[in-house]
């Protein structure tokens, strides 16, 4: 901001008046008479000769705070009679000796009064005096800290974030117990003025990036922010890409893995989802569980995920190319089978995958709408009801709906919603390939699909990092494709230019005590 904006800025804010009554009167002017806005007048024992106010939004603050931190010792305190004979003097002397709450500021003109109250802050005016004292009374009912929704582990902590983005705070501050914790918060949207806050381990996080998410988190211009989404927008690389550039988290180790491998992490007051960046590919099939379990079992399962991965983009496509175009391919027995199924079928292996596909899509969002008493009943009759029909009709063929079905399963085992989301929608580009090339088609999608990848970035860093380029030192092995034990991970994984890139002192596992 250069110096011309901040005058007229500056100049645009509005100075509180010296009577209580007229900056009472343009508070309750400025929130439109709301039902929820408080105003209390009162004399004080503390300043007997002016008339005090005190004025909050009920809803936002904590009525026991104010009650018993603010309202009852500006009621029963006595101030010197020399406190009283300035107004500066007299707010000063309210704001050492008789607000007993943590935090207290002092402000004014009217705009700062107001944001601070929008905050759940509750504002002190003292009758003849431009300045007022605004104590932090945040509170409300709100969801309480519980187990994680959408991301859950057999081994591991279960308590995910909530709504509120001070608790959300804390709760990595319990974790992460370091005065490196950097933690900035920002306010966005015009109207909403939504918290938002940017958390990286100082000393260990690259402070390019950290520069380049303060940038772009400046530039965004809008009047309101509801959801972490809105803000991903905003900062991801690449907008016009079906692969996601950040990795969002309602996990609070998640997000504190990331920042000791130095990403910086986005938390946006009002939803329980962090974003972290800057991410690859390969993180998205990382699940906080492999850190926890033994390091073969981690990377046994790993590589499955890469299978099903595989699988829910492939396999109703070499379906549909193998009985479309290269039925030679196939075993004798299997082609016979499978065109016994077929005879009754009406329409081409395209289309037929093409219906099965789009019913199983709508069954799915059906079940996430519904409510849930019935939402996960409504789905599974639906599927089986729907697909023994359809069998049995004739419409589409039995190993037709074992291929759809298999590829629905593989695409519920990645651990990131967004990236199974990714492969749903390219499955149908692909399959449109294969059902007019056949193989040559599938090559072709898969062709572009990896030179697209490889031309992503998150926050400058190559999204097929480490495999393209190849980290320096690091292995095509470490932390992509399977997890090596504990004792042996030295460096930090980020392909980063990190201030600190080593984890650990040496990879020598201690030697056991024999006996």
């Amino acid at each position: 901001m250069t110096k011309t904006s901040q005058t007229s800025n500056q100049s645009a804010l509005t100075p509180l008046s010296r009577s209580l009554q007229v900056n009472a009167h343009a508070i309750h002017t400025r929130f439109g008479g709301s039902s929820d806005l408080v105003i209390r007048l009162f004399r004080s024992d503390a300043a007997p000769e002016r008339q005090l106010a005190l004025i909050y939004i009920a809803g936002i603050v904590d009525a026991d705070v104010i009650n018993d931190s603010v309202l009852a010792p500006l009621m029963s305190m006595k101030l010197p009679s020399y406190m009283e004979e300035t107004e500066n003097l007299l707010i000063e002397s309210l704001r050492a000796c008789v607000v007993s709450v943590g935090s207290v500021k002092e402000v004014s003109t009217l705009e700062e009064a107001l944001q601070y109250m929008a905050d759940g802050m509750c504002l002190i005016l003292a009758d003849g005096s431009p300045l007022a004292l605004l104590a932090e009374a945040g509170g409300g009912k709100d969801r309480s800290v519980d187990v994680t929704q959408t991301q859950t582990v057999i081994r591991g902590p279960q308590r995910g974030f909530v709504e509120d983005i001070g608790t959300n705070i804390s709760i990595i501050r319990r974790i992460i117990r370091s005065p490196n914790l950097h933690v900035q918060t920002h306010k966005i949207g015009s109207q909403t003025h939504s918290n938002v806050a940017v958390l990286y381990l100082h000393g260990v996080a690259d402070e390019s990036v950290v520069k380049e998410m303060y940038r772009r988190l400046a530039a965004i211009d809008i009047d309101g922010v509801l959801e972490s989404g809105y803000i991903e927008e905003f900062i991801q690389d690449e907008s016009f890409t079906l692969f996601p550039t950040l990795m969002n988290t309602e996990r609070p180790d998640t997000v504190a893995a990331a920042l000791l491998e130095g990403r910086v992490a986005v938390m946006v007051d009002g939803t329980p989802i962090a974003l972290m960046a800057p991410i690859t590919f390969f993180s998205f099939f990382q699940s906080p569980e492999d850190f926890y379990q033994r390091f073969d079992i981690s990377s046994f399962v790993r590589v499955i995920r890469y299978a099903a991965y595989i699988v829910s983009m492939l396999l109703p496509s070499l379906y549909i190319a193998v009985t479309t175009f290269h039925q030679e391919m196939l075993p004798t027995t299997l082609l016979i089978s499978l065109a016994a199924q077929r005879e009754g079928v009406p329409f081409p292996g395209l289309v037929e995958a093409l219906l099965m596909e789009t019913t199983f899509e709508v069954l799915r969002e059906a079940g996430l709408r519904m409510p849930r008493a019935i939402g996960p009943a409504i789905s599974i009759v639906g599927a089986l009801v729907l697909g023994q029909s359809a069998v049995q009709a004739g419409i589409v063929s039995a190993g037709m709906v074992i291929i759809v079905s298999f590829t629905a399963i593989s695409n519920f085992v990645m651990p990131e919603f967004n990236m199974a989301a990714t492969s749903r929608i390219i499955r149908f580009g692909i399959m449109l390939m294969a059902g007019m090339l056949g193989f040559f088609g599938i090559f072709i999608s898969l062709l572009f699909v990896l030179v697209h990848l490889a031309s992503l970035r998150s926050f400058g860093v190559p999204y097929m990092s480490p495999i393209a380029p190849t980290a320096k030192g690091s292995g095509l092995w470490r932390d992509a494709f399977i997890r090596i034990p504990w004792w042996a991970i030295v460096m930090r994984p980020m392909d980063l230019k990190l201030r600190n890139p080593r984890r650990q002192r040496s990879a020598r596992k201690p030697p056991a005590q024999r006996h």
